[in-house]
């Protein structure tokens, strides 16, 4: 019998094939990088429901072992049936804002938080030499499934439709590249694109805010200044691949106009203002050597971040769509190296309600270590701080003003 965390490791990998009939469940839809384009699933049985979104549509999928049947994911291998649960398509998304807008074209739930991709298409994307990243589908989602411009009041009305109505604590804004852009709008980088939904947001909805945009040289660090001082209470830094050489033919954009160092002075300049564990490290596991994925955690610990580790997965209409996912049993030595890793740091893990389902959240690693007095006094420690988070949670909801 597989535990929580052990299957969705194995169904970001495998892929899950549907045999049933859904009713009411989350569009499968392509918006911002693609990497929501599953079924989004609730794992339950374990100390703690996991949110996930569970590839689908992509080839490696139809050949899984884990079928979708009524409430349960059944492994075909041995028969086993796991319990889930299939949260229900909000009641939002099929409404407009009052520019006449959908709002499912503004913002999207990926768990139980909404991302909100600002800007327009990544300037990666309409270079002659394609330096867009290799795994990416930005450039085919934005201003097809979603809105290439949104307004702030549009933003503004979907936060707060998705903090009423899905109990959403957790705001992200994430762009592209757009440092070349050269209208009045965009004659920046996209780090500057988010500060007015930051501070409209902080000020007319409430909730904890990320952002994450392509990092600024360092003569521009002021501006992470100002976004905090906007309201922003996290960044986070996808710098994808430890491994120099990776990094460069599967990023070239970011290889040749920013660079991989870029990533981590900015990390650890901003770790540096908010405090450790409120910012992270974005990477993706699975295609560069694993030791090298290890060594990442390693290098965004001990800049005061936390690692964000995702599974790697050929979206449709990426370049990488039929690179093969990748071995269940590399990624679960992955995760178990991340607990341990965090957890002789010290981080805080799990401590805000806010569940992500495009990753394995750190909190739900706990299972893939044998149990021992210091994993179990860790997990205490943070279940406890979560406890004691509640009156601060409650007050981050309130709008500014």
């Amino acid at each position: 019998m597989l535990k929580p965390v052990e299957l969705e490791i194995e169904l970001f990998c495998r892929g899950l094939r549907i045999d049933t009939e859904i009713d009411d469940a989350r569009p499968i839809g392509r918006t911002r990088a693609g990497l929501g384009s599953g079924l989004e699933l609730i794992l339950t049985g374990g100390r703690k429901k996991i949110w996930m979104n569970a590839p689908v549509t992509e080839a490696f999928a139809q050949h899984s072992p884990f079928v979708l049947r009524g409430d349960s994911v059944v492994d075909e291998r041995d028969g086993l049936a796991y319990p889930i649960e299939i949260p229900p398509e909000p009641a939002w998304y099929s409404r407009f804002t009052s520019a006449d807008v959908p709002m499912s074209r503004i913002g999207v739930l990926q768990g139980n938080y909404l991302g909100i991709y600002v800007g327009s298409r990544c300037a990666f994307w309409a270079a002659d030499d394609s330096r867009a990243c290799r795994f990416c589908t930005t450039g085919r989602n934005i201003g097809t499934n979603e809105e290439a411009r949104k307004r702030v009041e549009d933003v503004i009305e979907v936060a707060r439709a998705a903090r009423d109505e899905s109990d959403c604590v957790f705001t992200h804004f994430n762009t592209g590249y757009h440092f070349e852009e050269r209208s009045d709008l965009e004659r920046t980088h996209g780090l500057r694109l988010c500060e007015p939904y930051v501070r409209a947001v902080r000020q007319h909805v409430g909730g904890f805010i990320g952002v994450q945009a392509m990092p600024v040289p360092r003569s521009f660090f002021y501006e992470y200044d100002e976004l905090i001082e906007a309201g922003t209470d996290h960044f986070s830094f996808c710098y994808e691949f430890e491994n120099p050489a990776f990094f460069t033919e599967i990023c070239p954009g970011k290889a040749r106009t920013v660079g991989q160092y870029a990533f981590f002075e900015a990390m650890e300049y901003t770790a540096g203002k908010l405090g450790r564990g409120r910012v992270s490290g974005e990477i993706i596991a699975g295609i560069e050597p694993v030791a090298d994925t290890m060594r990442a955690i390693d290098r965004i610990v001990d800049a005061g971040a936390f690692p964000t580790v995702c599974i790697f997965r050929p979206t449709v209409g990426s370049a990488m769509e039929h690179v093969p996912p990748p071995d269940p049993a590399a990624m679960k030595d992955v995760f178990a190296y991340l607990h341990e890793r965090c957890r002789r740091a010290s981080l805080p893990v799990g401590v805000l309600p806010i569940e992500v389902s495009l990753v394995v959240q750190a909190d739900e690693t706990e299972d893939l270590v044998e149990p021992n007095l210091r994993s179990a006094w860790y997990g205490f420690r943070n279940r406890a701080l979560r406890s004691m988070a509640a009156p601060y949670v409650a007050w981050k909801r309130r709008p500014a003003v």
